[in-house]
Protein backbone atom coordinates (compact mmCIF):
# COMPACT_ATOMS: atom_id res chain seq x y z
CA UNK A 1 0.00 0.00 0.00
CA UNK A 2 1.21 2.83 -1.18
CA UNK A 3 0.98 6.40 1.26
CA UNK A 4 1.42 10.02 0.02
CA UNK A 5 1.60 13.07 1.97
CA UNK A 6 1.68 16.24 0.31
CA UNK A 7 1.51 20.00 0.85
CA UNK A 8 0.08 23.05 -0.48
CA UNK A 9 1.25 26.37 -0.34
CA UNK A 10 3.85 25.54 2.74
CA UNK A 11 5.98 23.15 4.28
CA UNK A 12 5.65 20.65 6.48
CA UNK A 13 8.34 19.06 8.51
CA UNK A 14 9.62 15.26 8.07
CA UNK A 15 8.35 14.58 11.41
CA UNK A 16 4.86 16.00 10.77
CA UNK A 17 4.94 13.86 7.67
CA UNK A 18 6.08 10.30 9.75
CA UNK A 19 3.31 11.18 12.07
CA UNK A 20 0.52 10.91 9.82
CA UNK A 21 1.70 8.61 7.79
CA UNK A 22 1.85 6.34 11.37
CA UNK A 23 -1.52 7.84 11.94
CA UNK A 24 -3.17 6.88 8.37
CA UNK A 25 -1.38 3.28 8.20
CA UNK A 26 -4.04 1.97 10.58
CA UNK A 27 -6.96 2.47 8.07
CA UNK A 28 -5.86 -0.67 6.81
CA UNK A 29 -6.82 -2.73 10.00
CA UNK A 30 -10.49 -1.62 9.00
CA UNK A 31 -10.18 -2.71 5.70
CA UNK A 32 -6.86 -4.66 4.26
CA UNK A 33 -7.90 -3.97 0.29
CA UNK A 34 -6.45 -0.93 0.50
CA UNK A 35 -3.84 0.13 -2.39
CA UNK A 36 -2.84 3.59 -1.84
CA UNK A 37 -3.36 6.62 0.61
CA UNK A 38 -3.26 10.39 -0.11
CA UNK A 39 -3.12 13.17 2.26
CA UNK A 40 -2.82 16.44 1.10
CA UNK A 41 -2.14 19.31 3.40
CA UNK A 42 -3.42 22.96 2.36
CA UNK A 43 -1.37 25.72 4.06
CA UNK A 44 -2.65 28.87 2.28
CA UNK A 45 -4.93 29.69 5.32
CA UNK A 46 -2.15 28.81 7.95
CA UNK A 47 -4.86 29.55 10.87
CA UNK A 48 -7.18 26.84 9.63
CA UNK A 49 -4.98 24.20 7.67
CA UNK A 50 -7.47 22.01 5.34
CA UNK A 51 -7.00 18.23 5.63
CA UNK A 52 -7.90 16.07 2.51
CA UNK A 53 -7.53 12.36 2.48
CA UNK A 54 -8.25 9.94 -0.64
CA UNK A 55 -8.34 6.37 -0.57
CA UNK A 56 -7.98 3.86 -3.53
CA UNK A 57 -9.12 0.32 -2.89
CA UNK A 58 -9.45 -2.88 -4.76
CA UNK A 59 -12.20 -2.86 -7.54
CA UNK A 60 -11.56 0.87 -8.28
CA UNK A 61 -13.38 2.36 -5.60
CA UNK A 62 -12.30 5.48 -3.85
CA UNK A 63 -13.18 7.20 -0.65
CA UNK A 64 -12.42 11.09 0.11
CA UNK A 65 -12.76 13.03 3.59
CA UNK A 66 -11.65 16.67 4.10
CA UNK A 67 -11.86 18.45 7.25
CA UNK A 68 -10.63 22.57 8.07
CA UNK A 69 -9.59 23.11 11.63
CA UNK A 70 -7.56 25.62 13.91
CA UNK A 71 -5.22 22.47 14.44
CA UNK A 72 -3.27 20.14 12.03
CA UNK A 73 -3.60 17.34 14.08
CA UNK A 74 -6.88 17.70 15.00
CA UNK A 75 -7.92 18.17 11.76
CA UNK A 76 -5.89 14.85 10.35
CA UNK A 77 -7.78 12.89 13.62
CA UNK A 78 -11.58 14.12 12.19
CA UNK A 79 -10.19 12.93 8.63
CA UNK A 80 -9.06 9.77 9.70
CA UNK A 81 -12.60 9.82 11.96
CA UNK A 82 -14.38 10.08 8.54
CA UNK A 83 -12.60 7.56 6.75
CA UNK A 84 -13.38 4.91 9.02
CA UNK A 85 -16.60 5.64 9.40
CA UNK A 86 -16.73 5.57 5.04
CA UNK A 87 -14.74 1.93 5.14
CA UNK A 88 -16.40 0.39 7.93
CA UNK A 89 -19.72 1.60 6.51
CA UNK A 90 -18.68 -0.06 2.83
CA UNK A 91 -17.05 -3.25 4.45
CA UNK A 92 -20.69 -3.91 6.15
CA UNK A 93 -21.81 -3.47 2.67
CA UNK A 94 -19.88 -6.02 0.85
CA UNK A 95 -20.18 -8.57 3.65
CA UNK A 96 -23.83 -8.28 3.96
CA UNK A 97 -24.26 -8.49 -0.34
CA UNK A 98 -21.85 -11.99 0.26
CA UNK A 99 -23.84 -13.34 2.99
CA UNK A 100 -27.11 -12.73 1.41
CA UNK A 101 -25.71 -13.84 -2.20
CA UNK A 102 -26.85 -17.81 -1.47
CA UNK A 103 -30.22 -16.79 0.17
CA UNK A 104 -30.93 -15.74 -3.77
CA UNK A 105 -30.21 -18.84 -5.43
CA UNK A 106 -32.18 -20.81 -2.68
CA UNK A 107 -36.35 -20.97 -3.67
CA UNK A 108 -38.43 -21.10 -0.34
CA UNK A 109 -40.18 -24.66 -0.56
CA UNK A 110 -43.82 -24.68 -2.35
CA UNK A 111 -46.64 -25.81 0.04
CA UNK A 112 -48.94 -27.59 -2.21
CA UNK A 113 -51.35 -28.59 0.07
CA UNK A 114 -52.06 -24.88 0.67
CA UNK A 115 -52.22 -24.11 -2.76
CA UNK A 116 -55.37 -26.80 -3.50
CA UNK A 117 -57.56 -25.42 -1.00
Amino acid sequence: MQINVSTRHGHLSEASQDKIRAKVEKLSRIFERLTSIGVTIDLSDEENPSVDLNVSAEHKHDFVASDRTANLMSSVDHVIHKMEHQLRKYKEKVQERHRNSGSKHQEAPVDHKARDL
